[in-house]
């Protein structure tokens, strides 16, 4: 890449003095080496086996619950499909209390004044954006905190015997529920996952050419 740049530049005429044309190099050098050396750590930092598999599949739907959250218009958050079910900034907001519960039961506690009544008194749309990403960072920092050794360790969730790693599992499983629910939600109100409509446009594109 640096070859190819002072070449262009050459070709162009320009002309550069040469411990103008050394520094330059020796600092887009140093750059990339940071760069990388970032990447080996952020690589070694990620947990491997159940943990880095949670992690990976958190990242994914964390990430579309919250982008669909979004795209949502603040006007349909009081939205619901019918009398007796959860509204729109329900879903959400029921969603994040669970990401604070869940891992009550593996040792996790909540922070203060985490209560069920959030469903109904958290129903403006920045605020229940920001309680999803703060509950998203309170999974990221439970899983990260337990160790390979902790995930075969019993626990009890609701009356049930499992293990650490079986709360892990119905984590996972509560958020994917959810996220399918509010991806009705939004179809029903003619509201196109982003995910979704970044790949339809991609599709649109790449037929054009």
């Amino acid at each position: 890449m640096f070859i190819i740049l002072s070449t262009n530049l050459i070709k162009k005429g320009h002309t550069m003095n040469k411990s103008f044309i050394f520094v330059l190099m020796s600092v887009l050098v140093t750059l990339l080496s940071l760069s990388q050396e970032k990447g080996k750590e952020a690589n070694a930092k990620m947990p491997s086996g159940f943990r880095g598999e949670f992690l990976y599949q958190l990242d994914d739907v964390s990430k579309k619950i919250v982008d669909l959250a979004e795209a949502v218009p603040t006007e349909k958050y009081t939205w619901r499909p019918m009398e007796g079910v959860r509204s729109i900034s329900e879903v959400y907001m029921h969603i994040a209390g669970a990401n604070y519960l869940l891992p009550s039961f593996v040792g996790f506690k909540p922070p203060a004044g985490m209560n069920r009544d959030m469903e109904k008194t958290v129903t403006e749309k920045a605020n229940v954006v920001k309680f999803l990403k703060q509950s998203f960072e309170f999974i990221r920092k439970a899983i990260m905190e337990t160790s390979d050794s902790d995930l075969d360790k019993p626990a009890k969730i609701f009356g049930r015997e499992t293990t650490m790693r079986g709360v892990f599992f119905e984590i996972a499983n509560h958020m994917h529920e959810h996220l399918g629910q509010s991806i009705a939600y939004a179809r029903m109100n003619k509201i196109v996952p982003p995910w979704t409509a970044a790949e339809q446009a991609q599709q649109k594109q790449n037929s054009k050419k």
